[in-house]
């Protein structure tokens, strides 16, 4: 055994060598990936995988399907380094990990085959390829057609990322026997070192800037091809901001005075001496306010076109609801507008504590489901704002799908447009509003 292990070892280290100059040659801008990894053998691991910083490949199981299918150490190389700049590894928080390692592997491949890289090719590209039709068709994306968040005309592209692979298996009534026949056709690593650590020899912040390098240069790559859109959308998804919507809520608090106890300004020194000395006479009394960050003044509107589902519309407001709802987050008196609008304004309901606030998500029925025009909600909030409905109006939450007629004039308080996140940029949004992506996973946090 010592034997043939030693034979193994030399032999399985030209195989990656091969393979990472051949990535060198046929794609140049990986070159900053490759670059950041180290390849280490490491025996009985059965296969090959990643923590970021290494390669780590059994030498004898390398050699066994080299023997088989001669594509296959390439195959792999490839597969591995794309995980790592579509970010993969660094969103495997995900609530179902084994749909997020499913989801992952069926991305990459997708992209890889995409590109058709001479010497990558398998046996089981055939049937891959066929799996990934109907995945795309359930999605809508192949053939072109309309998507959830879409309108009459608008078309979305056949792009796999691992984010719509996982929704198509959360969603689409997956069963365990199909998604146990997906891992085996698109299987090529192992995901054991994806758990996050405290210390990575590459951190998820300099994979991000590998990332952004390659994305910038692909674009001189692929100058002129055809064949990059899924690595450049796969690529987009990776290095764009992502947000914590928690956090977002937090733009929209203010200072202010809260009628409460408050603690951290009460010397109980002289309180306890006083009761002591005096009887029943202390000689301060705790402050009855303190300065506190929360929110008062807000609006939330919703998009009731017929674009926007109402199942998405609920979880959005019961997600926001979870993260309001906390003590902490609310003044006892608020003033809080939630506007329904698809072309105009259909409803408008003042929300002043949290019991209307639960009485609307539980009884509150959606009305609209016409066109898009965000104007409506931005006129309404500005006749209130003239009548003095607002003490302190910090911001406004549209919950969307983007598409619509925005209006030109930059309103007075802060704007963020949310909607959900697709695998891509999503639309564009007037440059003095915030945009938000958010996960279809995220709205299912629990708070």
């Amino acid at each position: 055994m010592e034997d043939i292990l030693d034979k193994a070892k030399p032999l399985a280290a030209k195989l990656m060598g091969y393979a990472r100059d051949s990535i060198l040659v046929n794609l140049r801008f990986l070159d900053v990936a490759v670059s950041a990894l180290f390849l280490e053998q490491r025996q009985g691991l059965a296969g090959a995988a990643s923590d970021g910083g290494k390669i780590y490949y059994d030498p004898v199981f390398l050699l066994k399907k080299y023997k088989e299918e001669p594509a296959y150490v390439l195959r792999m190389y490839l597969h591995i380094l794309f995980h790592l700049i579509f970010f993969h590894n660094f969103q495997y928080d995900k609530l179902d990990k084994q749909a997020w390692d499913l989801a992952a592997d069926i991305a990459v491949e997708a992209a890889v085959m995409e590109l058709a890289i001479p010497g990558s090719e398998l046996e089981t590209d055939e049937k891959k390829e066929r799996k990934l039709r109907i995945i795309r068709e359930d999605l809508g994306l192949y053939p072109r057609g309309k998507g959830a968040f879409q309108e009459e005309g608008q078309v979305s592209g056949g792009v796999l990322s691992a984010e719509k692979v996982y929704r198509y298996l959360r969603s689409f009534g997956v069963g365990t026997k199909e998604r146990e026949e997906l891992s085996l056709l698109f299987f090529m690593d192992l995901h054991r070192f994806w758990e996050p650590k405290e210390e990575l020899f590459v951190s998820p912040e300099q994979w991000k800037k590998i990332s952004e390098r390659v994305r910038a240069d692909l674009k001189s790559f692929s100058k002129g091809k055809t064949k990059s859109e899924s690595i450049e959308q796969n690529l987009a998804q990776a290095v764009k901001d992502r947000y914590c919507y928690k956090d977002l809520l937090a733009k929209f608090t203010v200072m202010n005075e809260d009628l409460q106890v408050n603690d951290d300004e009460f010397d109980y020194i002289y309180y306890t001496y006083g009761l002591s000395k005096y009887g029943n006479m202390p000689l301060v009394e705790p402050l009855e306010y303190r300065d506190s960050k929360k929110i008062r003044d807000f609006v939330i509107a919703i998009d009731t076109s017929a674009s926007c589902r109402g199942a998405l519309v609920k979880a959005f407001l019961q997600k926001t609801y979870g993260i309001l709802s906390g003590e902490d987050n609310f003044f006892k008196k608020m003033n809080v507008h939630i506007i329904q609008c698809d072309y105009e304004v259909q409803k408008d309901t003042k929300i002043t504590c949290l019991e209307d606030l639960n009485a609307f998500l539980s009884n509150e029925k959606l009305t609209g489901f016409g066109s898009t025009d965000f104007r409506p909600v931005f006129e309404h909030v500005e006749e209130l704002l003239s009548k003095g409905e607002f003490e302190n109006l910090k911001g406004l939450i549209y919950f969307t799908d983007g598409y619509g007629v925005y209006p030109q004039k930059m309103p007075s308080y802060d704007v963020m447009f949310v909607f959900l996140d697709n695998g891509d940029e999503g639309p564009d949004v007037p440059t003095w509003a915030v945009k938000v992506l958010l996960d279809y996973e995220e709205l299912e946090d629990e708070y």
